[in-house]
């Protein structure tokens, strides 16, 4: 199992070099941020670019792995989001990972005055969202497509991915589509579980990503099975103590997750926690299962 973290970014950065970096110290196996123009209890605060806070934070890492959590098609078009993925995975040395997700209503989605979505329509959005990206990044040096929502018209990628063929994807999802697009160009699944019994809501999950993944032809051992844990809304409160952490962590082990994350501790927020067990969990916790 590995443990990694989501560094929202509300930080100038002369702070928030500081925080990446000790993300890095502490052994964590992935640093993320959320690819959102703002969060619902941050509104009318700091937030900045998602993009180029992962290119500081790649300049200012060597080790740890970087990514979005998540990405989705909200206010973003995949042609310049794969040349700016690129972009930072070169910058990283090849440590990006991208989250990605349908998305939801709310602030992003409205931001750039467009109707809203449909459902069905935000899942065939998403499906081609991620299938020209995953072209764009991982097949050809120049991509044409005339698809539904996106066009893309001999789009060069060059000098291509650092990562072969391209960065890793890992793929939102809760239900059955979602989930065969994991299968179709996923190299990991994320879930937030359920706010009454994630762990038994995960085991589920993950017992139906690996029926429609063996439909797909694909072996489930070769995901990254990725809980989020969201402390606004959940019952799960694994930062009240060391003890409490270890006990979550080795429920959702026996799910058969894989990577769990954890907000980095934001005072007077709803990712408030103590950091001395923050630390302590991020470097002792997983050896204690």
């Amino acid at each position: 199992m590995r443990l990694s973290t989501v560094i929202l970014p509300v930080y100038r950065w002369n702070e928030g070099r500081s925080v990446w970096r000790r993300a890095e110290e502490l052994g964590l196996h992935a640093a993320y941020t959320y690819d959102h123009l703002t969060w619902q209890s941050f509104r009318g605060g700091p937030w900045f670019g998602t993009v180029p806070t992962l290119a500081a934070a790649a300049t200012a890492t060597s080790r740890i792995r970087l990514g979005t959590m998540v990405a989705s098609p909200n206010f973003r078009h995949p042609v310049p989001f794969a040349k700016e993925l690129m972009t930072l995975d070169d910058l990283s040395g090849g440590r990006m990972t991208l989250g990605i997700g349908a998305g939801g209503a709310g602030f992003d989605a409205s931001v750039l005055g467009e109707d809203t979505w449909s459902t069905r329509e935000r899942a065939d959005r998403f499906g081609e969202f991620t299938r020209l990206l995953s072209r764009l990044l991982g097949e050809d040096e120049t991509t044409s497509l005339d698809g539904t929502y996106y066009r893309a018209d001999a789009a060069e990628m060059l000098p291509g991915s650092t990562q072969s063929p391209r960065m890793p994807f890992h793929v939102a999802a809760g239900g059955p589509r979602g989930m065969r697009l994991a299968a179709e160009l996923g190299q990991g699944w994320i879930t937030v579980g359920d706010l009454e019994s994630g762990p038994k809501v995960a085991a589920a999950q993950i017992a139906k990503l690996r029926e429609i993944c063996a439909e797909a032809g694909r072996d489930l051992a070769e995901f990254e099975l990725t809980l989020l844990n969201m402390p606004r809304s959940a019952p799960e409160q694994p930062l009240t103590s060391f003890n409490a952490f270890v006990d979550w962590a080795g429920a959702y082990q026996e799910a058969g997750i894989t990577e769990l994350i954890l907000h980095w501790p934001i005072p007077e927020s709803e990712f408030a926690a103590d950091m001395d067990v923050f630390e302590r969990v991020a470097t002792e916790g997983l050896a204690s299962l």
